[in-house]
């Protein structure tokens, strides 16, 4: 039997549709939906295929159907580290947040806003002061501080800070179970739900995720299985001590003597001398760790031809402390910054950018990455969802998209603090 339809929603910014799923199972029915990524709109389609699909948001915001609630994840590259940082001072992306209250000003109809953004959004105070006195300006209630949420304290293996902004318009509130003049992490989620989550044993194992059979071709290549393991075999000869900092092979200064290193400029170019302090104290921790396991390093590196190695090959970051005495018991991922292993408690955050997380299959003893259908059950998409047929866009559009069960959990949050119910009678 299908759900009554309690609410009617616009989906913004909507990716491949993680607003969409959440929504749906709180009773809601997507009128429109806007996206500008053609791989995206082909995806949302084939999943949503009733739904109405317009482009850019810019050239449709005055031509929108009425509706009850609106959501999206608004872009976060003015707010993320990995941008520049201009965030509501952005001329293009930083002033859609504007549209979106432009939007709701023309639509009185609307109840509820739930918006998604990265974390940094609300590292800066004058960006949230923005967020609540626009909100506040159209009628609506907003939280009084930001609420930031991650799967992992819901008992999903996904360590992923989001930032979540929600709107409540003011003559629309359940007046016997909202208190106040804001809403605040109290009235969405009580301290019990989340310190529940939190309990020895309620988080998922990372690796309960994974499916036992997967294609051959998620498998890494030779060489990269080679690297994988000599990184092991070094792990495992200076397993007595964990590496002070990130460790790269050229800043051990393997062959030189003390005063022939510090002499010597980098692979950059760089005198030692030159660096900056914090620099030079990575530098001296990499030395000093490899003087310390010279005969095994030496050795090491003799017999795998380290020094000829590419760049990123030369580079490790182990962050397991004791907890994990092999890669082959950790998540891994190729960074730019070297090859990082972490604890298997949950899966680093999944971002756009193509650094899978990669585990170790005990089946086939081989190194692997995690398939898209394994990343699609890190944002709790829907086991039947139709990803799109090309891996490497579907690893980004799930990097991009939202965790459908905490945006479900806030919708239903949201619901029990308004009227809904008192009107989803009268539809």
């Amino acid at each position: 039997m299908k759900n009554k339809i309690k609410f009617t929603f616009i989906d913004l910014f909507a990716g491949i549709g993680g607003f969409h799923q959440a929504l749906k199972k709180c009773g809601g029915k997507c009128v429109l939906a806007s996206e500008i990524n053609e791989n995206c709109t082909i995806v949302y389609k084939n999943n949503f295929h009733q739904t109405k699909i317009v482009g850019d948001i810019n050239e449709n915001w005055n031509k929108l159907p009425k509706f009850d609630v609106l959501c999206g994840g608004f872009p976060c590259q003015p707010f993320s580290k990995a941008g520049n940082q201009k965030g509501f001072g952005d001329e293009n992306r930083g002033n859609l947040f504007y549209r979106i209250i432009e939007i709701l000003k023309l639509h009185e109809e609307c109840k509820i806003l739930l918006l998604e953004n990265v974390r940094n959004l609300a590292d800066k105070t004058e960006n949230w002061e923005i967020i609540q006195e626009q909100l506040r300006s159209i009628n609506f209630f907003v939280t009084n501080k930001p609420i930031i949420l991650s799967p992992c304290q819901f008992g999903i293996p996904q360590l992923r800070e989001r930032v979540y902004i929600l709107g409540l318009r003011k003559d629309f509130i359940n007046e016997e179970k909202f208190n106040g003049d804001s809403i605040n992490i109290e009235n969405l989620l009580p301290k019990s739900q989340l310190k529940s989550s939190r309990k020895s044993g309620s988080m998922k194992d990372a690796f309960s995720i994974l499916d036992k059979e997967v294609d051959d071709k998620y498998y890494l290549s030779d060489e990269e299985q080679e690297i994988l393991n000599i990184w092991d075999e070094f792990r495992k000869g200076t397993i007595s001590e964990k590496p002070e900092a990130p460790v790269w092979l050229h800043y051990f200064g393997y062959g030189l003597k003390e005063e022939e290193f510090y002499k010597q400029k980098d692979h950059r170019g760089v005198f030692f001398k030159d660096m900056p302090i914090w620099k030079q104290k990575f530098v001296k921790a990499n030395r000093e760790f490899y003087k310390r396991h010279i005969d095994f390093i030496d050795n090491w590196i003799k017999k795998h031809d380290m020094i000829n190695k590419k760049l990123l090959y030369k580079k490790f970051e182990w962050n397991c402390g004791s907890d994990c005495s092999s890669l082959k018991e950790t998540i891994i991922q190729f960074r730019q910054s070297g090859i990082r292993a972490k604890r298997p408690t949950y899966f680093p955050a999944l971002v756009a950018i193509n650094n899978t997380p990669i585990v170790f299959d005990n089946n086939k003893l081989l190194f692997r990455k995690i398939t898209p259908k394994e990343t699609a059950k890190l944002q709790s998409f829907d086991n039947n969802f139709k990803l799109d047929g090309n891996d490497e866009i579907s690893y980004k559009q799930l990097g991009n998209s939202v965790n459908v069960y905490i945006i479900e959990l806030l919708m239903k949050s949201l619901i029990m603090l308004s009227r809904f119910d008192e009107m989803s009678k009268i539809r």
